[in-house]
């Protein structure tokens, strides 16, 4: 497969995982609140109420098991990322002390896996 073929098909492979997490969130009693919030320490794939807890959401998709398991990418590095895209978002929306967590969803093959609290700041 050529490169831009390959980037093309991880970003729609990618979308699409990431909808599909959307969809099983809110069938959870999950509000979605943001999908692919940008900033400038980097994107957040979905930002959701869970009661009264603001959970920021990693979203991996993966066709295979090649690369590992889709949680394993979320290394320390992203981790940090994710934490300082998330102080950002509760700067901005003025709810520095509303309780957070972070979540990461996984599809591989089709199959969902949601760790709740997989990460914390």
């Amino acid at each position: 497969m050529q490169i831009a073929q390959k980037n093309f098909y991880k970003k729609f492979l990618g979308r699409a995982g990431e909808i599909k997490a959307a969809e099983f969130l809110k069938k959870k009693g999950y509000k979605i609140l943001k999908t692919n919030y940008k900033t400038v320490f980097g994107e957040i794939d979905i930002i959701a109420l869970d009661n009264k807890v603001t959970v920021f959401i990693e979203v991996k998709t993966r066709s295979g098991d090649e690369y590992g398991l889709p949680c394993e990418a979320v290394n320390g590095k992203k981790q940090d990322k994710y934490f300082k895209a998330a102080t950002f978002y509760l700067q901005r929306e003025k709810k520095l002390d509303t309780p957070c967590r972070f979540d990461v969803v996984e599809i591989e093959n089709g199959e969902i896996n949601h760790i709740l609290d997989a990460f914390s700041m």
